[in-house]
C-alpha cells in the first residue's frame, strides 16, 4: 500500500497526471453525485417527469455546446501559451459559445412541433425563455472547466461540481412538491447559473493574474488568426463529436415514449461517464504537449498507460455488474439498459487510443487530420445507429458506437504508433510556436 501512495504521490508532481487526475476525480465525483440526483427524480417524480427531464437537459446541453465544446480543444491548446491574451480569449469563448448556442435554441423553439410530444412542454413564452437562458448558461459553465484546465488549474474543478452537484440535489427535493411538473429541470438550471458567479470570480480574479506572472517570457502569444484556423479545422470535427454525444439521444427521445427515454438514458449517462475518464487524460495531454512538444511522444505513452490502467476495471466493472447497478433505478431499467451500458462500456477501450491520438494531433496544432478521424467516427456511429436502430431498438446506439470506434481505432493505429515512438531520439515532433503541417 506504501508503494501505490509513493506512486502517487510522484504521479501529482507531474502536471501531466495531477490534471488528468484532477479531471478523472472530477468523472467520478460527477457520476456518483448524478446517480444520487437521479434516484432521487425516480423517487420524487413520475416516470414521465423524470424521462422528460432527462430529454429537455440533453437538449439543453446539446445546443448550448454547440460551439462550446468546439472551443474545448481550442483552449486546451492555446490557453496555456496566451500569455497577456488569455483573459481576451476566455472572454470571445464564452461569448461565442453563448451566442452561438441561444441562436440555435431559438431556432429549436421556433421548429417546436417537428420535434415530438416531449419536447412541447417547452411551448410558451415562459418555459421557452427559460430555455433559452438555461443554454446561454449551461454554453459559459461547460467551458469554466476547460478553462481551469487550460491555466494548469484542474485541482479546482472537483470542488466545483461537487458543490454544484450537492446544490442541484437539495433544490431537487424541495421542488418535488412545489414543482411537479417542471422541477427536474428547473433544479438543474438554478445551481447552474448561480455557479457561475464564484467561479469566474476564482479565474479571473486569481488564476488569470498568476498565470500571467507565471507565463514563460518565451512564450509568443498567439494571434487571432492562428486561433481560427485551428478552429476551422477542430471545429467541424468537435461540432461531428458532438453529434454523438447529445443529437443521438435527441434523435432517440423523438422515436420512443418518455418513460423508455428515461430508462435509456440512465444507461447512456452512466456508459458516457466512462468515456469521460478516457476523455479526461487526453485533455491534460493537449495542454502539456502545447507547452512542451518534445515531451509529447513520453507524454502519450504515460497518458496511455494511466488512462488503460484506471479504466479497464472500471469497464470490467460495469459490464458484469450492469444488470445490478441499473436495478438501483428500477427492474426496468435493468430490463432494458443492460445491454446498451454493457456495450457503451465496452467501446472505451477503443475510445482511449483515439482520444490520445487526438490530443496528439491538437498538441501539434494538425486540425485538418483532427476534424478528419472526428467527422469520420461521427458519421460512422450516426449511420450505423441508425441502420440498427430498427432491429434493435435503443441498443442499436450500443452497438453502432462499439463497431464505430474499433473500427475508427484500427484505422488509426498506425499513425498512433509512430506518434508514440517518435521524440525517442529526444527531438520534438513540431517546434514550439509552429502551427505544424495538417
Amino acid at each position: 500500500m506504501s508503494s501505490v501512495w509513493a506512486k502517487v504521490r510522484t504521479d501529482l508532481r507531474n502536471p501531466l497526471f495531477r490534471q488528468g487526475y484532477a479531471l478523472m476525480a472530477n468523472t467520478v465525483v460527477t457520476g456518483v453525485l448524478g446517480m444520487g440526483y437521479w434516484l432521487l427524480a425516480a423517487h420524487f417524480y413520475t416516470p414521465e417527469e423524470f424521462g422528460r427531464g432527462q430529454a429537455v437537459i440533453t437538449a439543453m446541453r446539446l445546443f448550448a455546446s454547440l460551439t462550446a465544446l468546439g472551443f474545448v480543444g481550442a483552449l486546451a491548446r492555446f490557453l496555456p501559451v496566451a500569455g497577456r491574451r488569455t483573459p481576451e480569449l476566455i472572454l470571445r469563448g464564452y461569448g461565442l459559445a453563448a451566442a452561438t448556442g441561444g441562436v440555435a435554441a431559438l431556432g429549436f423553439l421556433l421548429t417546436l412541433p417537428l420535434w415530438g410530444q416531449t419536447y412541447q412542454v417547452l411551448g410558451g413564452f415562459g418555459p421557452g425563455l427559460f430555455f433559452l437562458a438555461s443554454v446561454v448558461v449551461w454554453a459559459v459553465f461547460t467551458l469554466q472547466d476547460v478553462v481551469l484546465t487550460g491555466l494548469r488549474r484542474a485541482t479546482f474543478v472537483p470542488m466545483n461540481n461537487l458543490i454544484f452537484g450537492l446544490v442541484k440535489m437539495g433544490l431537487l427535493v424541495a421542488l418535488a412538491g412545489a414543482l411537479p411538473s417542471g422541477g427536474v429541470f428547473v433544479s438543474w438550471v438554478i445551481p447552474t447559473a448561480l455557479a457561475l458567479i464564484p467561479v469566474n470570480w476564482l479565474i479571473f480574479g486569481v488564476v488569470v493574474p498568476r498565470h500571467l506572472k507565471q507565463a514563460a517570457p518565451v512564450h509568443e502569444p498567439p494571434r487571432l488568426r492562428e486561433v481560427g484556423r485551428f478552429l476551422a479545422g477542430d471545429f467541424p470535427g468537435t461540432l461531428s463529436i458532438l453529434a454523438i454525444v447529445y443529437l443521438v439521444p435527441v434523435v432517440v427521445a423523438t422515436q420512443v415514449g418518455e418513460a423508455t427515454f428515461g430508462r435509456f438514458s440512465m444507461a447512456h449517462t452512466l456508459a458516457s461517464m466512462i468515456e469521460l475518464l478516457a476523455m479526461n487524460m487526453a485533455v491534460s495531454l493537449t495542454v502539456e504537449g502545447s507547452l512542451d512538444r518534445a515531451k509529447l511522444a513520453d507524454n502519450c505513452r504515460r497518458a496511455l498507460r494511466r488512462a488503460f490502467m484506471i479504466v479497464t476495471p472500471i469497464i470490467a466493472v460495469a459490464i458484469l455488474g450492469a444488470p445490478l447497478i441499473l436495478r438501483i433505478f428500477g427492474s426496468e431499467f435493468a430490463e432494458e439498459g443492460t445491454t446498451l451500458l454493457r456495450l457503451m462500456a465496452l467501446a472505451v477501450l477503443p475510445r482511449v487510443l483515439i482520444e490520445v491520438y487526438l490530443s496528439a494531433l491538437r498538441a501539434q496544432s494538425k486540425a485538418r487530420t483532427l476534424a478528419a478521424v472526428q467527422i469520420g467516427l461521427a458519421v460512422a456511429v450516426l449511420v450505423s445507429t441508425l441502420a440498427l436502430f430498427p432491429y434493435f431498438g435503443v441498443n442499436a446506439v450500443g452497438y453502432g458506437l462499439l463497431l464505430s470506434e474499433v473500427l475508427v481505432a484500427l484505422l488509426i493505429f498506425g499513425n498512433l504508433r509512430r506518434v508514440l515512438k517518435y521524440g525517442e531520439s529526444g527531438r520534438p515532433t513540431v517546434t514550439q510556436g509552429s502551427s505544424g503541417a495538417a
